[in-house]
């Protein structure tokens, strides 16, 4: 009997993503390790989020790194970055910016409800465009003495309505305004850990408990050593806007193993066992009345990766996707997918474990005849 088990909560088969919600992702025996190291002792919290950060920034090929308690947090730190810089009397104002440089620019085809942590930071959001895309003259002409950031969020299946992220970089760089990327999700491709900064964003925000593997309660920010002091300047240990948002010694230690420990896998291999299991879940379902199997590709974040997508012919079942998913959901284990369409799943293989595509398959086939 597990913790789980004493506490009567059920585990779930995750084959739909790094929710949060479900628990972001499974941490290697190496982080885990390391954050139990880390709980042994008592450290200065600054020396380790320096020596950390500078360690991590060498690895990914950056200026300066640090260590948020997740992406969203991340985004808290790096706007109140951007409005106070190291002010310390703009930084004793936040939330209330009225009077500053506070506005940050987003793009209406580009929003998301995580840019709730903009405001929660005392930014004011200006929108611009449409749901059918903006241009760079929009972004031009949305810039002004209030501006404090240009904000992005990037998923590489809707920057199609977005101003090309090498026009944004351009217009940032020209105007001498700070843009932030979100790419919390955006792990896989490995390369991204360095590739947005290179580019010329300013600062780019990563979870560190999806793609990374590290702790659900951490994120990592990287970019410009000025901006990353601004966000250590309004963070936790200290009194203000970041306070809230605390990531423990456990946390920073366990996301540079994590971090160290992603560096080293072989990229390649673990997109063909994902593969593999892709491909062995359409052969499993070839055939099966009722179902269409496919390969699906990106994933959901629009990430290098393949996912299964399994289509049902509602009437000819006598089952709704609903109700299929609702009967996943009951059993113990659970099972979680992800919605395809109105009449789809898919099945995920980024947050399987190897061997637990059968599970899946097995449990979709009870759940399909289980009239």
């Amino acid at each position: 009997m597990d913790i789980y088990d004493e506490l009567g909560v059920k585990k779930v088969i995750n084959g739909y993503a790094t929710l949060t919600r479900l628990g972001g992702s499974l941490m290697p025996p190496e982080v885990l390790g390391a954050m139990a190291e880390a709980a042994g002792h008592f450290v200065e919290i600054d020396e380790l989020q320096d020596k950390v950060g500078r360690r991590i920034a060498e690895w990914t090929h950056n200026e300066a790194a640090y260590i948020s308690c997740g992406a969203a947090a991340g985004l808290v730190l790096s706007t109140a970055a951007c409005l106070t810089g190291l002010d310390p009397d703009k930084r004793a104002r936040l939330p209330f910016s009225d009077g500053m440089a506070n506005e940050v620019i987003v793009q209406k085809a580009g929003r998301v409800g995580y840019d709730f942590a903009i405001r929660q930071a005392g930014g004011k959001l200006v929108e611009i465009g449409t749901d059918e895309g903006a241009t760079a003259a929009d972004l031009e002409a949305a810039i002004g003495e209030r501006t404090a950031a240009i904000f992005c969020f990037y998923n590489a299946t809707r920057m199609a309505k977005q101003v090309p992220l090498e026009q944004q970089i351009a217009i940032a760089k020209r105007r001498g305004i700070p843009l932030v990327i979100d790419a919390a999700a955006q792990i896989p491709p490995v390369e991204n850990l360095w590739r947005f900064t290179q580019m010329g964003a300013d600062l780019v925000l990563f979870s560190g408990g999806k793609g990374l593997c590290g702790p659900q309660a951490s994120g990592l920010i990287l970019g410009r050593r000025d901006l990353i002091d601004a966000c250590a300047f309004n963070a936790c240990p200290r009194a203000f806007i970041g306070r809230p948002m605390k990531a423990g010694k456990e946390e920073i230690v366990g996301l540079m193993t994590a971090v160290k420990w992603y560096l080293g896998l072989d990229h390649a291999g673990l997109l063909r066992r994902y593969e593999d299991q892709v491909a062995w879940l359409l052969a499993e379902f070839a055939g099966t009345p009722g179902v269409s199997a496919r390969r699906n590709f990106p994933s959901e974040a629009g990430q290098p990766m393949p996912r299964a997508e399994l289509t049902l012919d509602e009437a000819g079942l006598g089952l709704t996707r609903d109700e299929l998913l609702r009967r996943l959901a009951e059993g113990d284990p659970a099972v979680a997918l992800a919605p395809a369409g109105t009449d789809g799943v898919f099945i995920n293989p980024q947050t399987l474990r190897p061997g637990e595509e059968r599970i899946v398959a097995a449990r979709l086939k009870a759940a399909l005849g289980g009239q």
